[in-house]
């Protein structure tokens, strides 16, 4: 099988130290590309160096919600400067946070804007978090929607009653481990649903480590886990979802992800 882990964060302290073993791990179970993403403006400076020492690494940069008061000028110049880079596929994560409320609620939406006015700019597809703000999501999407260069609900959030006005506003739904936990009924409900052509698969790394690694650091190699829980729901094999996913991956991010 091959296998593209649609979002990772090996620019997270948790992977960095242990980078060459963990991709390693990855290559070991199938892993041909990671696109490893920005949530700050550091953590894109180093998700494109990543990118550029790493064949198997693509890029993506921008400032997440919980962050979204350090976007000023001078983050947004220097992340379109990155986001020229050869191996830069995507502009995220952006997004909404409601749930930890890091950042005041009016600046995220204010940021969330002017990340998509950037993204679209750039002609490049958008990552999205979005964590307990589906209406205020689906609020800003709706005046870029359709999205011109498409994107991802990464860590898809949401109940599958949900999922028509995600893939309305030209999105992919991005699945993660949940869909092994106990609990994860909902996203396994969602994994059933969402059509095959819309569907990626991620990892998070390092967090949402699937079961039976629940409680450790999440790493890229364990996507394939997350390609297996997805075929057993929809009942076929698990090489069918990667293949999926790899193809779709490669229409969202372009030919970078075969070459």
């Amino acid at each position: 099988m091959s296998l593209v882990d649609s979002h990772c964060h090996l620019n997270h302290p948790k992977l960095a130290a242990d980078l060459n073993d963990v991709l390693c791990r990855a290559g070991l179970a199938g892993v041909s590309r990671m696109v490893v993403v920005g949530y700050d403006l550091s953590s894109s400076r180093e998700a494109v160096s990543l990118a550029n020492a790493h064949p198997s690494v693509l890029a993506a940069v921008g400032v997440h919600p919980h962050e979204a008061d350090q976007y000023d000028s001078r983050a947004a110049d220097a992340l379109a400067e990155l986001a020229r880079g050869d191996r830069v596929v995507a502009y995220g994560e952006v997004g909404l946070d409601y749930h930890y409320d890091h950042s005041p609620r009016p600046i995220q939406r204010a940021t969330f804007e002017r990340q998509l006015d950037e993204a679209a700019r750039l002609g490049l597809p958008v990552i999205i978090h979005s964590r307990e703000a589906a209406d205020d999501t689906r609020a800003i999407l709706s005046d870029y929607a359709p999205l011109a260069a498409g994107g991802v609900m990464h860590c898809y959030p949401y109940g599958a009653d949900q999922v028509d006005w995600v893939l309305e506003m030209g999105l992919h739904i991005g699945l993660t481990g949940i869909v092994t936990f106990p609990k994860g009924e909902e996203a396994r409900q969602v994994a059933a649903c969402v059509p095959l052509d819309r569907l990626l698969i991620e990892t998070d790394a390092p967090y949402l480590a699937p079961a039976p690694y629940r409680g450790r650091t999440n790493e890229p190699a364990y996507v394939s886990i997350v390609a297996e829980a997805i075929g057993r729901v929809r009942g076929v094999d698990a090489s069918e979802i990667a293949a999926t996913t790899t193809r779709n991956a490669g229409k969202l991010f372009g030919e970078l992800i075969y070459a």
